[in-house]
């Protein structure tokens, strides 16, 4: 790489990157417009009030109107500059906090010291990701120590990444190049070298390189070996096994609502399928008894997202009833077709899945 010249801020090399620049280059001038108006109204009216010999002040009238109206105009301003502030940070806050629907993911474990990440078609990197220019990006992250945090600072994007949890974290990049990943989080001693690279490429360069793979399948496809080594083809319903019926069956379920024996309701996301699989009496799905073993100690966390995978990439088998209830999706007017995405080719390629309606499990 050659030599750069200085520069004040990181390249803004996302979709969002501009709207952070913004808001900050907000604060920094308001801030610094009232240090300078305070700073020079503290020199200006020691001066121009300072006490001379004897001389004796004039004596305050507390019903002034001038004052009253100058309490008020310092108390407004300063108030809807912060309402603005506020609003400003909210909205940039909501639109990162939520990845559109049709983002590519990838699943990323934090570990002392190191970034392990997992693509759904099967390459793996480490200190490294490999993302298409131009393309929503999903990430969903956890640890497998202590709290680590996922930061770009070209994207602007930060996130914490805490053990126990999935967080997530998306970002668009704008601009193709290699850009600094760091943990932004004291992690140990070696936190200072917890750091990698991004590199964002073309759509056939990416293509390419993610042709390359592990060699060992897609995540659904070590996923469902995962899963049938562990036996839980032997209570669980999939389209491995249809027969079995004791444990909720796992067709049609990711991102659906699934009704509990308390009579409270959860989604069937990530988190719901982790915590069943380590804490499988948490949540016990109405109609099911609690027999469910807990797999704590015997699963790693990448495995636990190379389940999650493999569960989400089942389509609804035809005849399987279905434990859950599906999350009612509300539309207006003709839909376009869908477009395919790296995520769809994926699941075209996996063995056993149903790419055009993926699902996940309920817990036990």
């Amino acid at each position: 790489m050659g030599e750069k010249s200085f520069e004040l801020f990181p390249v803004a090399a996302s979709s969002i990157a501009g709207h952070v620049d913004a808001l900050y280059a907000y604060l920094v001038l308001v801030s610094a417009f009232f240090s300078l108006l305070i700073a020079f109204c503290v020199v200006f009216f020691a001066v121009k009030y300072r006490r001379k010999g004897d001389e004796l002040p004039k004596p305050v009238d507390e019903h002034s109107i001038g004052g009253m109206v100058l309490e008020i105009v310092w108390s407004v301003i300063p108030l809807g500059l912060s309402l603005v502030m506020f609003a400003w940070g909210a909205s940039i806050f909501f639109t990162e906090s939520r990845p559109p629907a049709d983002s590519l993911e990838v699943f990323v474990t934090g570990k002392q010291w190191m970034w392990k990440i997992q693509h759904i078609e099967g390459a793996r990197e480490i200190n490294e990701l490999h993302v298409p220019v131009n393309r929503d990006i999903r990430l969903t992250l956890t640890s497998e120590d202590v709290i680590h945090d996922f930061y770009v600072p070209a994207f602007r994007t930060k996130t914490d990444v805490l053990p126990g949890r999935y967080t997530t974290e998306w970002f668009r990049p704008t601009k193709i190049g290699a850009y600094h990943l760091f943990c932004a989080e004291y992690c140990g001693t070696k936190h200072s070298g917890m750091v990698g690279t991004v590199y964002v490429m073309n759509e056939a360069d990416y293509e390419q390189w993610l042709s390359k793979g592990s060699g060992e399948g897609s995540m659904a496809e070590e996923g469902q070996s995962l899963f049938n080594q562990l036996g839980c083809g032997t209570c669980h319903p999939s389209e491995i096994n249809k027969q079995n019926g004791r444990c909720p069956n796992l067709n049609g379920l990711f991102g659906t609502t699934v009704e509990l024996n308390d009579g409270t309701k959860v989604k069937a996301d990530e988190a719901y399928i982790r915590e069943s699989v380590l804490y499988p009496q948490a949540k016990i799905v109405a109609g099911y008894d609690n027999i469910m073993p807990t797999f704590k100690g015997l699963v790693t966390e990448d495995g636990l997202l190379k389940l999650v995978e493999y569960i989400r990439s089942l389509g609804p088998a035809e005849g399987m009833p279905s434990s859950a209830t599906p999350v009612p999706t509300q539309t207006s007017g003709p839909q376009p077709p869908a477009q395919p995405t790296a995520n769809s080719r994926a699941a075209n390629g996996r063995a056993g899945a149903a790419p055009a309606n993926r699902a996940a499990p309920g817990n036990q």
